[in-house]
């Protein structure tokens, strides 16, 4: 098989339920619960009105501006799938528009996260189907390839497996590692339990904030 021109078929996949417990936690929660040191890229931004993005990788790598293998992606794609695609962040020319948005919500499509261009985001917008890009221009895309399926790719250093949780809400987007996903719910779980209860005693003027003195008198500061 020849590599940069590919189709492959997933392996292996999150279940349906670590997706559904993922989708009721913010984005934030999740990546302070990753250590802080994942993230796709602050330029990938929603392009939808509202709402959050949860669900499976399915991964794309095209060269800029051209959609050929985003096309087989959605043709190949199953109820609840992100179809996640590497363009190299170039937004010169859109890697889809209302046509291929309208199809994909056909076939169940969970959301897209584009490391390139859409176009035609007023329907993007209506349609609020989850999606996050690197920006928006009228320029069409080419249907050439070469391109690939179902293979690693990197966003912004985040490495996005076949099968990996993808989330996303207005903070931004986040890929969790299949083998990890497990673990870092129930991490994210305790989290949001534990901010849940500081909001609680934010709100009863009760929040302990001598943390922040401890904090600074650990570095040496010195206080008049």
């Amino acid at each position: 098989m020849s590599i940069g021109n590919r189709v492959l078929k997933r392996q292996r996949q999150v279940d349906a339920s670590v997706v559904e417990a993922f989708a009721a936690l913010p984005v934030a929660v999740v990546s302070d619960s990753m250590s802080r040191v994942f993230a796709g890229g602050s330029n990938l931004r929603p392009m939808h009105r509202e709402g959050a993005l949860a669900g499976v990788a399915l991964t794309v790598r095209t060269r800029p501006g051209d959609n050929l293998m985003l096309h087989k992606a959605i043709d190949m794609a199953e109820p609840g799938d992100v179809i996640v695609c590497d363009a190299g962040g170039d937004t010169t020319n859109a890697l889809m528009g209302e046509l291929m948005l309208a199809y994909a919500v056909k076939k169940g499509v969970a959301g897209f996260v584009l490391n390139g261009a859409l176009r035609d985001l007023d329907g993007f917008r209506e349609t609020n189907l989850p999606t996050f890009a690197a920006g928006v221009t009228h320029r069409g895309p080419y249907k050439n390839g070469p391109g690939e399926i179902n293979t690693p790719i990197s966003l912004g250093g985040m490495v996005i497996e076949p099968g990996d949780l993808i989330i996303g809400d207005s903070d931004g987007m986040l890929c969790v590692p299949y083998n990890d996903a497990e673990t870092v719910l129930k991490a994210a779980q305790a989290k949001q339990a534990a901010e849940e209860k500081q909001m609680a005693a934010i709100h009863a003027g009760e929040n302990d904030r001598s943390w922040v003195d401890a904090a600074l008198t650990s570095t040496g500061c010195e206080f008049e």
